[in-house]
Order: C-alpha cells, then structure tokens, then sequence
C-alpha cells in the first residue's frame, strides 16, 4: 500500500477555501477545494471527486501544493522548445523580409516560405520546415497576406461605371 502524502499546515482549510473564492483560475480553485477537504478529514478519492480528478492526481497535487504553496496549483503552461533564432536574429530576418528579395542574388521576386527556409539555413545554420517558418514570421510580427484574384480581361472602366453609389442627402 503506497504511502499517504502529508499535506503541509501552511494553510487551514477556511483559507483554502477563501482562496479558491477569490482566484480568477478555475482550475486552481478546483484544487484548492480538494484539498481543503482532504485537510478537513474528508477520504482521498472522495477529496479527488469533489475536484474532478483521481485519486493519483490529487496527490500528485498535493505534493506540488506542499512544495510551492497555493500558487503551485495553478496550470503550469510550457511554450515547448526554446527558440533556435536568438533575438538579434530575428531582428535581421525581420530586416531581411521587409526589405524584400534581391532577383540578381536571391533568384526570385517576393519571398515565399521555402525560400526564407533556404535562406535562414545559410545564414544562421537553423534548419526548420516550411509550415515552421510561417510560424516564425508570425511571431516576428509578419502576417501572411495574399493579392485579390483579378481577371485578366477585366476592364476598369466598366467596372467604375457600374458601381453602385448612393445619392448625397
């Protein structure tokens, strides 16, 4: 039989509770309940129900409750990977995609994904997909903008007269 975790006396249970009240996370509250009532004297899978969880999951709350207090109970939201491109990197990128391709050097007219992608892995020697160099630009502040399809035949003129125009009052 595993071992009961003790919860640490840092707060009482009235607390807790009043701290569950007042937070603006709801997760955190949900938790903050569990164990006020594990404190109270209430059984552990009981406490766990009353959170929505198991029994497993309330102590592994437990023990981040004891380590970090009732601000250990808050989701905990990791960005994934740390970045490849150092922040002056991607201040050059930025640079670079705003001043636009050079036809004699870089081969074409306006830049697309796969030839930032060519582009980052000779300069900085980071290798990225396609679909994650999109996800850079967005970060940098770039949006993907694309033109409005335009018919090859289609006359100005013609178009201006027939636009509709309400009267002045």
């Amino acid at each position: 039989m595993p071992k009961v975790v003790e919860i640490k006396l840092s707060h009482t249970p009235a607390e807790l509770r009043r701290l569950a009240a007042s937070t603006k996370h709801a997760n955190q509250s949900r938790r903050l309940l569990s164990i006020a009532a594990v404190l109270d004297g209430m059984s552990r899978a009981d406490a766990a129900r009353i959170g929505g969880m198991d029994r497993q999951t309330l102590r592994d709350w437990a023990h981040r409750f004891n380590e970090l207090g009732p601000d250990g109970l808050k989701d905990n939201y990791r960005r994934g990977n740390p970045r490849r491109l150092s922040a002056a990197q991607q201040q050059e990128l930025a640079s670079i995609v705003e001043a636009g391709p050079d036809r004699a050097i870089h081969g074409v007219v306006r830049w697309r994904r796969v030839d930032l992608q060519k582009l980052i892995e000779e300069r900085f020697g980071v290798e990225y997909h396609e679909r994650t160099v999109g996800k850079v630009l967005k970060d940098i502040g770039f949006s993907h903008v694309s033109a409005r399809p335009q018919h090859p035949m289609q006359d100005c003129e013609v178009i201006a007269a027939y636009k509709k125009t309400s009267r002045r009052r």
